[in-house]
């Protein structure tokens, strides 16, 4: 089975289990943009360049529903509520996580162990 390794913030929530809420830990969008990500990053693999960090809630959003004007652009920014609409039903906000990723934190300087 391939790895992968990804850099998340150290603050990040953990990733929660098969079919939880959606914690904003950003693990399936930094391993891989999902549809939606791939048109927005113009990319198939790596990290989603539409995730967005949070630094007051500690956690990653998708930047379709938060950052939706500066992802588009000024030519395409009255494009923005359509964008978040679709956004939330094409990721599934809120629906729970489909990610079936498995983490293995590697601990650092200020990173502990599980």
């Amino acid at each position: 089975m391939p790895h992968q390794i990804i850099h998340i913030q150290p603050e990040a929530p953990a990733k929660p289990a098969l079919g939880a809420p959606c914690n904003g830990c950003g693990v399936c969008c930094l391993a891989e943009p999902c549809p939606l990500g791939q048109v927005l990053s113009r990319k198939r693999r790596g990290a989603c360049d539409a995730l967005r960090w949070d630094d007051t809630g500690a956690l990653y959003r998708c930047g379709a529903l938060v950052d939706a004007p500066a992802l588009l652009g000024s030519r395409w920014r009255w494009a923005a509520p359509l964008l978040v609409r679709l956004a939330r039903r094409w990721i599934a906000a809120g629906v729970g996580c489909d990610a079936s990723l498995q983490v293995d934190p590697v601990p650092g300087p200020d990173r502990r162990p599980g």
